[in-house]
């Protein structure tokens, strides 16, 4: 598997290498479509110096978070949010005969992959977090690189969930558009500032608030989560990480012994 691994980013690269203007057109939209988010982030925060406590150099580091996991998750795991494309267009069916497991082989599955995202994420969060006079030590490096990881294997068990379903139901776009939707907008902002419904949505049923709201609470020392969760939570994001990428590959072996085509 590790040579097929190898084999996979060589492509990716070569790939990319060949095609140079659509990868500077993809890093270039990349950069404005963060940039305007960010951007937006300072407008309102010009007019409102602080969000229940969180000013615009917080809501960076918060942003920041979100952003180096998310495209943690897209630089190498970005294919399973294709799974549906496969299945209605019957190329998933090839990979029920290989002798590999069918989720490696999706991950595994070249493309034109090129970690820019990831590159700017990274240079953006160490911006932040300079910007939010943290302390830079071994342990605060391990432990934000834990709590990336962790929001990564959110991401991924979150995409990996939607994919599954369309095993039942084979057009699940608006499903995916939904969710996305919920993640690109409420990790945006501070956890604390929604009613306790949405609370307790994002921080248990889809826990969006563990990639970035409750990490950068424990960093920054906001204890205030309007949950009455200690502060302390915020350093469980590796563990709950893999525990919903447990879930969703339970949710994903289910699926997949229940799968009979489409019928082409």
């Amino acid at each position: 598997m590790r040579e097929v691994y190898r084999q996979y980013w060589r492509i990716n690269l070569l790939t990319t290498l060949e095609y140079r203007t659509n990868f500077l057109l993809w890093f270039g939209f990349t950069i404005v479509y963060h940039g305007t988010a960010i951007a937006a982030l300072w407008v309102m925060l010009t007019n409102f110096p602080s969000m229940n406590g969180w000013d615009f150099r917080n809501m960076a580091f918060l942003y920041a978070l979100w952003m180096t996991a998310h495209a943690l998750n897209a630089t190498f795991f970005s294919t399973v949010g294709e799974i549906p494309q496969w299945i209605r267009d019957g190329e998933f069916d090839r990979l029920l005969v290989r002798p590999l497991d069918e989720l490696f082989q999706v991950i595994s599955t070249p493309g034109a992959i090129f970690p820019d995202e990831l590159l700017l994420a990274l240079a953006f969060l160490i911006v932040a977090t300079v910007a939010n006079h943290l302390v830079i030590s071994f342990g605060f490096i391990a432990l934000i690189t834990l709590v990336v990881a962790g929001g990564a294997l959110i991401d991924l068990s979150i995409a990996l969930i939607i994919s599954t379903a369309a095993f039942w139901f084979v057009q699940v776009d608006a499903l995916r558009w939904i969710v996305l939707q919920l993640e690109q907008e409420f990790t945006r902002y501070p956890l604390s500032i929604y009613n306790r419904g949405v609370r307790l949505l994002l921080a248990f049923v889809i826990p969006f608030g563990f990639m970035n709201y409750f990490p950068a609470s424990y960093f920054l020392n906001k204890a205030d989560n309007g949950l009455g969760l200690p502060l302390a939570i915020g350093v469980f994001t590796p563990l709950i990480g893999v525990l919903f990428l447990l879930v969703a590959y339970a949710c994903w072996r289910f699926g997949l012994q229940r799968y009979q085509g489409v019928g082409h």
